[in-house]
């Protein structure tokens, strides 16, 4: 099999994990956004479903950055466990000058040029990863590139997450977080913005394999109301279908406007945590409550509805 077709299994496809659930604010047990060690997680794919079987998530998606190699491991994993597992990534982009970070949902894995695509991200991140160790090494981290390789321990393109873990090792910042609020984060020196395809164009991909399109975390990118509403603009006419109503923990509040603006535009709503690694600020399934919205959940949506119904 290619490395990037990750077809859902037939046992998975007959049995799902658990009843429909019909409202966002009613799910339970589900989350659409997480990474391992694929791309920038700190656990194995298996690893990773474990922990979820164990914190009682029964519906998910593996969403690594830009690659699905860790989706076979993960549904091995999944199918053993009984749970229901959605193939995914999580794709970067550009739109006015700004990363914008889009998970596909894709029941039928990678087809069409979503193929080619990942080829040319993962082109991209070699290149931004390689940008990122010189600007590192300018600021005390030595040999940042074999550092960052030997934090990742495979040979898949190297993410801030790495570099912020060497960072750590070589004791240069106490954690994590420090080292992305003062080198790594968004407009810090290590967040090199690399030559990432346009909004509409990642859109495409994921619709041409049949996926769904979701607009991950947008209240994560600093904007205003105003602005938030013109992405969620561009993003729907570019044929994105879904967005994530609640990423990790956030404003009740905000939350329920975000609600609103997507409700306007007729989006579907998704929910994820953005899980990356343990002892951090989330787990699987942590985020904020949902509040009572007449959002649509994106798995009912009509090329996922098969996967998440409710068995016969």
């Amino acid at each position: 099999m290619p490395m990037n077709e990750t077809p859902v299994s037939p046992a998975t496809l007959a049995e799902p994990a658990s009843p429909a659930v019909t409202s966002l604010a009613d799910a339970q047990g589900i989350d659409f956004h997480m990474h391992s060690t694929a791309s920038d997680g700190a656990l194995s794919p298996a690893a990773l479903m474990s922990l979820c079987h164990e914190r009682g998530i029964n519906r998910l998606s593996l969403t690594d950055h830009d690659t699905l190699d860790g989706v076979a491991e993960a549904q091995e994993a999944a199918d053993a466990l009984g749970m229901t597992l959605l193939p995914g990534l999580e794709l970067s982009s550009q739109w006015q000058g700004m990363n914008i970070h889009v998970v596909g949902l894709l029941p039928q894995g990678a087809r069409g040029s979503l193929v080619a695509g990942l080829e040319a991200q993962a082109k991209a991140r070699v290149t931004r990863g390689e940008e990122i160790a010189r600007r590192m090494e300018k600021l005390g981290l030595s040999d940042a590139l074999a550092k960052a390789r030997a934090q990742a321990g495979s040979d898949r393109p190297l993410g801030r997450p790495d570099f912020a873990r060497a960072m750590v090792a070589d004791g240069l910042v106490k954690d994590m977080g420090t080292a992305f609020k003062k080198y790594l984060g968004s407009g810090k020196r290590g967040d090199v913005k690399a030559g990432w395809p346009y909004l509409s164009e990642v859109v495409e991909w994921i619709n041409d394999a049949g996926g769904v399109a979701v607009l991950a975390h947008p209240l994560r990118y600093g904007l205003t109301r105003r602005k938030r509403g013109l992405l969620l603009d561009a993003f729907t006419a570019a044929g994105g279908e879904a967005c994530e109503l609640v990423s990790g923990f956030q404003n009740a509040d905000v939350t329920r406007d975000l609600a609103r603006q997507l409700d306007e535009r007729g989006l579907y709503g998704s929910l994820g945590s953005d899980f990356h690694f343990p002892g951090g600020p989330v787990a699987p399934g942590s985020m904020s409550p949902v509040p009572r919205t007449s959002l649509r959940p994106v798995w009912q949506h009509p090329r996922l509805a098969a996967l998440f119904a409710e068995a016969a």
